[in-house]
């Protein structure tokens, strides 16, 4: 998981340093983006805040606390759902064919290229909208922090993964990171866990 993830922070940094001049031209009129304003859109597209629906919320109602002490992050879970591991730098839950995994990665280069990065996410996560590999693309606000949010659409085999993802940038114990956070099971298994999965997104509380 970390060669994963380190693998994928290289390639959002050749990315973001690609996308810079191209969006500094924007800059004007994408001066909502600043990461530190809290805006409410960035270019044409709304930063989105968790809004649970009863069927969401009630997937976790009566669930257990998984607290993350190393990273100061928490989340509601059924409670029927169990702990995997739980490392400094990566974390797992699993229930009923449902998975949560979470990993960080400590990024210090990124310091100055946060909110191109999160962009060139952006900007590739609709491209993959666009030929049909995630079918929800939207910027997320999880407890004021600011990423990216999308889902893939649904696989050709049923017993494919697939996943609900969230990433986004902190400042946390000194160091800039990267957070990817990922909420998956089958893909004919999605609509019967999709509320729950969606409750346990919602509910995340992390220090920033």
């Amino acid at each position: 998981m970390k060669n994963v993830l380190a693998l994928m922070a290289l390639v959002l940094l050749v990315a973001a340093c690609n996308l810079t001049n191209k969006l500094k031209t924007n800059s004007n009129s994408d001066s909502s983006s600043s990461s530190s304003g809290n805006p409410t859109k960035i270019g044409d597209d709304p930063v989105e805040k968790p809004a649970p629906t009863s069927a969401q919320m009630a997937a976790i109602a009566n669930g257990q606390e998984a607290k993350w002490d190393q990273q100061g992050i928490t989340w509601t879970l059924p409670a029927n759902w169990k702990k995997q591991e739980v490392r400094n730098e990566s974390l797992s839950y699993s229930g009923n064919g449902a998975f949560l995994t979470v990993a960080i990665s400590p990024l210090p280069q990124m310091e100055n290229l946060v909110d191109t990065s999160l962009k060139a996410m952006f900007e590739g996560a609709k491209t993959n909208q666009k030929i049909g590999k995630n079918d929800e693309v939207r910027w997320l606000e999880l407890d004021g922090v600011r990423g990216v949010g999308f889902r893939e659409a649904k696989p050709e085999m049923a017993d494919d993964i697939r996943r609900l993802e969230w990433q986004a940038y902190r400042k946390y114990a000194g160091q800039k990171q990267l957070v990817a956070l990922i909420l998956s099971t089958s893909g004919a298994k999605f609509p019967q866990h999709e509320d729950e999965l969606y409750g346990i997104l919602y509910s995340m509380k992390i220090v920033h």
